[in-house]
């Protein structure tokens, strides 16, 4: 295995262990995470740090991956579809957890993972018809957006919430309305190439 798969393997496994560790309920098991109040108006819980900074390494391995990949010339469509699991179970995962924990609205990830299935369908489509259609650069930057909108939330914020700059959610919010219009891209690109009926 090449190292570019082994980076996306192990955003895998960062991902399910954020899963694991947001779900369990460790006030049951007599387990509490530190809190404290930053400049008098913001409480952080540092259970959210934790998955934050475990979080924001996943990120880089997400870039790391595919720069590693297309340097050593091993780029592969079991790569290409290990690296789309990773990023769905480690973003829309999230998503689901912050949106039940109240942190964002669930709007936000219904919207998200219904605009994957649908993209996702689309490429089954076009793939059976032998058409290879290359995710837009607007998919991308919803990404980056989602990523960095996530990162901040996690670290509640900091320091734009000093300031009453919702940068956090602002970036979230972009990025779902990013995903609808890419999705929407997609949808017309491929719709020119096959037979859509």
């Amino acid at each position: 295995m090449n190292t570019a798969n082994k980076l996306t393997i192990t955003r895998i496994v960062m991902a399910i262990f954020i899963m694991i560790f947001l779900m369990i309920p460790w006030e049951q098991f007599g387990l509490s995470f530190p809190t404290f109040i930053m400049s008098g108006k913001i409480l952080i819980d540092t259970r959210y740090l934790a998955v934050g900074a475990i979080f924001l390494i996943a990120c880089i391995t997400d870039f790391l991956d595919g720069y590693i990949a297309r340097k050593e010339k091993s780029v592969s469509d079991f790569g290409a579809c290990l690296d789309a699991i990773a990023d769905k179970l480690l973003v829309n995962g999230l998503l689901v957890i912050l949106a039940y924990n109240g942190f964002i609205s669930v709007v936000v990830p219904v919207i998200i993972i219904t605009r994957d299935i649908v993209v996702d369908a689309l490429r089954m489509l076009s793939a059976k018809e032998g058409v290879i259609v290359k995710a837009n650069n607007l998919g991308k930057v919803k990404t980056i957006l989602m990523m960095v909108g996530l990162t901040l939330l996690l670290f509640y914020n900091v320091p734009f919430e000093l300031w009453n700059i919702k940068l956090d959610i602002i970036l979230i919010y972009l990025a779902t309305m990013m995903s609808v219009v890419s999705g929407t891209v997609y949808y017309f690109e491929i719709s020119k190439k096959i037979s859509i009926k």
